[in-house]
């Protein structure tokens, strides 16, 4: 009789926790706050930003600053961007982005599996996508779930989650700012 309510016990707790798990935030939590949020206009131009990779323990294991050159034509947005790296080494990633709607943008690149979706609310907008990284002579595909909150006009910060198999790996953290803002152009 203990042990069977014990295990009922056992059962409604992990109801519970599944549960509150599909309860996080959502763009929606977002729409009333401003500035409001647009990337075909915040990555119009020229953006620099620095940001750095935790391991799940939260040490922190690369910095890099980006060079991004954005560029709008109707609802099609390229962001060619330009990494160097803490030792050293450099890379580039080219987004060709599409604005669906007032909401919602996909993303392709050539290191992203399938299409990177988005949907932008308010000052925030949640990106998610796979990353197929090259570690030594394998490749890792990297879950991203991006949170990017715009300040103000000018500057925005990015927060991800990386995981792998539905596990963390560790964060990514990044300050954008606008390269025209207070003389920072490349």
């Amino acid at each position: 009789m203990i042990a069977a309510r014990i295990h009922a016990l056992a059962v409604s707790a992990l109801a519970m926790l599944a549960l509150a798990a599909c309860a996080g935030v959502t763009p929606d939590d977002y729409a009333d706050e401003e500035p409001e949020f647009r990337i075909e206009e915040y990555f119009d131009g020229k953006v620099m930003a620095w940001g750095m990779f935790q391991s799940r323990t939260g040490e922190v294991q690369r910095r890099f600053t980006v060079e991004i050159d954005g560029t709008v034509e109707g609802d099609q947005i390229t962001l060619d961007e330009r990494f160097v790296y803490d030792d050293g080494e450099t890379d580039q990633r080219v987004w060709e982005i599409e604005r669906i709607d007032d909401t919602t943008y996909t993303g392709e690149a050539g290191d992203i599996v399938g299409t990177a979706e988005g949907e932008r609310q308010g000052n925030a907008l949640n990106w998610t996508y796979t990353l197929a990284l090259d570690v030594g002579d394998r490749t890792w595909n990297l879950q991203f779930d991006d949170w990017m909150i715009l300040v103000d006009e000018d500057t925005l910060l990015n927060t991800a989650e990386v995981t792998k198999f539905g596990f963390r790996v560790g964060t990514v953290t990044l300050f954008f700012r606008r390269a025209d803002a207070q003389g920072l152009a490349p």
